[in-house]
């Protein structure tokens, strides 16, 4: 019986068939993350690990100076752009990149690199030639300590943003700029040419006013948006945005004025709060 037990095991094993085994899942001492972040028309993700000082000398120790850095551990980084955009004043296509580092004491070299098989950061497989480009910024002491390397984006306008790298007590950042101006035009003069609303006129003109640009234009557009769709209280808000910013206070305050009591008629108390702020201080710069 037990030779028969025997035979049917190794049998079993012979044609793949192996007993269960308990996998282990571990948490990573250097988490993943993945973050996204909008800016302008465009959308950059970043997916990267997390380590931690946990009472380790960084930079120059652990990161050694002049050699590659994986920004990060475990794999290698990988950033993705939606849109082409510019780094550093360079041209860098929509796709997906491994981000690296070359980091010295004072200043450090960022590459944009195309090829994104390698492990971590590719030691003697990272070819320079592969580098899509790179760049040099500079890094700065901070007072607070950041325990888990984070990555970051601040600065966020319609037109670009700074991502930031933030590990111990370094920061250290840079611009990436997009082009959403020239799509912008684009859009609204396609919008404009078909059977444009009150609310394609708004939108067209809360852009030029939020890119504080062309405020003639926008004035013009809002004036359609009020003759198509009525008062509203954003209408005139945005109205009254422009003006001032054309050094016409009177005509902003007035403005203001309709816009706050159409937003108390609907109990949108935070445009009444806006507004009320906003009046008091024309009202000082028209006299």
């Amino acid at each position: 019986m037990e030779r028969r037990l025997y035979f049917l095991f190794g049998l079993l094993l012979g044609l793949g068939f192996a007993p269960a085994s308990a996998q282990l899942v571990h948490p990573k001492a250097s988490p993943a993350q993945t973050i996204i972040q909008d800016v302008g028309l465009c959308q950059v993700q970043v997916s990267y690990s997390r380590p931690a000082v946990r009472g380790r000398q960084i930079f120059g120790n652990l990161v050694p100076y002049g050699r590659i850095w994986r920004v990060g551990a475990n794999e290698s980084t990988k950033i993705k752009f939606s849109c082409p955009v510019r780094i550093a004043g360079n041209k860098v296509p929509a796709g997906t990149y491994a981000l690296y580092a070359f980091p010295q004491e004072d200043l450090w070299e960022i590459a944009i690199h195309k090829d994104t098989t390698h492990w971590g950061d590719g030691r003697q497989n990272y070819s320079p030639q592969d580098d899509l480009l790179r760049f040099t910024t500079y890094p700065q002491t901070r007072t607070t300590v950041t325990e888990n390397f984070q990555i970051g984006f601040d600065q966020i306008t319609h037109e670009g943003m700074d991502m930031y790298w933030r590990w111990d007590r370094l920061e250290l950042r840079f611009a990436i700029e997009v082009d959403t101006q020239a799509e912008m035009e684009k859009q609204i003069a396609t919008a404009l040419q078909n059977n444009p609303t009150a609310q394609t006129y708004y939108e067209a003109a809360r852009y030029l006013q939020e890119s504080d640009r062309d405020y003639s234009r926008a004035l013009g557009y809002l004036d359609q948006a009020l003759e198509l769709g009525g008062d509203t209280y954003y209408f005139h808000r945005v109205r009254s945005l422009v003006l001032a910013a054309l050094g016409r206070y009177e005509e902003a305050v007035a403005a203001a004025g309709k816009s706050l009591k159409l937003a108390e008629a609907e109990g949108k108390d935070e445009f009444v709060r806006m507004n009320q702020k906003n009046i008091e201080k024309w009202n000082k710069l028209k006299d």
